[in-house]
């Protein structure tokens, strides 16, 4: 293909800032942001926009606006290859307990079924609620119309809730596919996977002319549980927005230690190893404070936990944070600890540690591939977590150089080298097109 013209790329996505829920929102911005900077020209699609969304510097499809032609002879013919989406089990990921509610089955021919004029708009909420499944499909029938109606030169999906979305596109403009898979089933759910997400996730991966991964961690899980031909999987480290560090006056600081947690209160990212840890710290430090930003379906339980383990004055339960919390959040904090029990790349330590936060992460992530100036330790090793951060309260000057340290090391850990990756992935793989 000639080089004169900028290559287009047709990107789905389940959300995109400031509306997000964890870090795939914020890889989404990332490397869109940096593939612009490239010279790439990206259309994002989203099930639906919530209006405060930078319209000036992205391109958008908002689902929900799309008029769907069920009469198009080729529209109908690829239609069928939906059917696969009935799932009978829940599939609700990145939820609260409150929002942990059954998905109704879902057959996708009902949407034609009911149509008595071949065309419509489907209604998007965008979130992960109780009718997410039948959102999936919408959203993937919506695809097929927006492949149709737009120019590009190559597809790129966000994860398995657009796969399906992903796989319409290329059926219907026989363009190359690329997935990009964030975490797999198995960070998820451990052993205990759900087989519906799973088999959405592998069809997407054998649909796919290239995967996109984002540590060696996650490459390896592809090859081994899915099946994933080795030349075709490629990792991308993930990496952060470049921002000088932050800093905050210290009369609005607590006059007391915090150690934080920020993620989904989810199994994957080990958020009972944080509470277990801070009961053992506690024994020997007892003015620590411990803070857990975030929601998930654990939440309620380790509330409960941490009643029962007499830490309720020392522990503190924010719920979901935005950005300005958040870094206000990391201002006060004076460790950071991800105690993930399988995570594929893990962002929040680098938003960390570019707010001069030093950071105690896992040995099973895939950010600790990249990072150097980081305490690492097994999740499960409980009594490690507490002396690595025992060590770097009582050693201040040890914590200080790690936090400048780190705070340099990020700074070379950015999105546009890693859109910069991307963008050869791209043209290698039209190159053969």
């Amino acid at each position: 293909m000639s080089e004169e013209r900028k290559k287009k790329v047709l990107m789905f996505g389940w959300e995109f800032p400031p509306h997000i829920s964890g870090g795939l929102g914020t890889a989404c911005f990332g490397l869109t942001s940096g593939l612009i900077e490239h010279g790439m020209d990206v259309l994002f699609v989203v099930p639906k926009l919530f209006g405060k969304e930078d319209t000036e510097k992205f391109k958008f499809v908002n689902a929900n606006e799309v008029e769907v032609n069920f009469s198009d002879e080729q529209f109908s013919e690829n239609f069928k290859k939906i059917s696969y989406l009935q799932v009978h089990s829940h599939i609700v990921p990145y939820v609260t307990p409150e929002e942990f509610l059954k998905s109704k089955d879902l057959d996708v021919r009902e949407l034609i079924s009911t149509n008595n004029n071949r065309s419509a708009k489907f209604a998007f909420t965008g979130k992960y609620g109780k009718d997410l499944l039948e959102e999936v499909a919408k959203y993937a029938v919506v695809a097929m119309q927006v492949a149709k109606d737009q120019e590009f030169d190559v597809v790129h999906a966000h994860d398995w809730l657009t796969f399906p979305a992903a796989i319409m596109a290329k059926e219907i403009s026989g363009k190359p596919l690329v997935v990009h898979v964030h975490a797999t089933e198995f960070d998820r759910s451990g052993e205990h996977v759900n087989q519906d997400v799973y088999d959405l996730e592998r069809r997407g991966i054998e649909a796919a002319d290239r995967v996109v991964c984002v540590s060696r961690l996650t490459r390896r899980i592809l090859i081994d549980k899915y099946g994933a031909a080795p030349d075709k999987v490629f990792v991308v480290h993930n990496g952060v927005v470049a921002k000088p560090k932050m800093e905050y006056p210290a009369s609005k600081l607590p006059n007391r230690k915090i150690v934080t947690f920020l993620g989904r209160i989810t199994f994957q990212k080990g958020p009972d190893y944080f509470v277990n840890a801070a009961k053992r710290l506690l024994e020997v430090m007892p003015d620590v404070h411990f803070v857990m930003a975030g929601s998930g379906d654990m939440h309620l339980k380790l509330i409960e936990k941490v009643a029962e383990m007499r830490m309720s004055s020392r522990f503190h339960f924010t719920g979901f944070l935005n950005f300005e919390e958040t870094n206000a959040l990391f201002g006060m904090t004076d460790i950071y600890v991800m105690p993930s029990v399988s995570e594929p790349f893990g962002i929040t330590p680098l938003e960390a540690m570019r707010t001069g936060v030093p950071v105690i992460i896992s040995k099973q992530s895939g950010v600790s591939e990249v990072l150097e100036n980081a305490v690492k330790v097994d999740f499960w090793d409980e009594q490690a977590v507490a002396d690595a951060i025992q060590g770097l309260l009582e050693h201040p000057e040890v914590a200080k150089k790690l936090a400048d340290n780190g705070n340099g090391e990020v700074e070379e850990l950015k999105w546009e080298y890693a859109a910069m990756k991307l963008k050869e992935i791209y043209l290698d793989l039209l190159k053969t097109k």
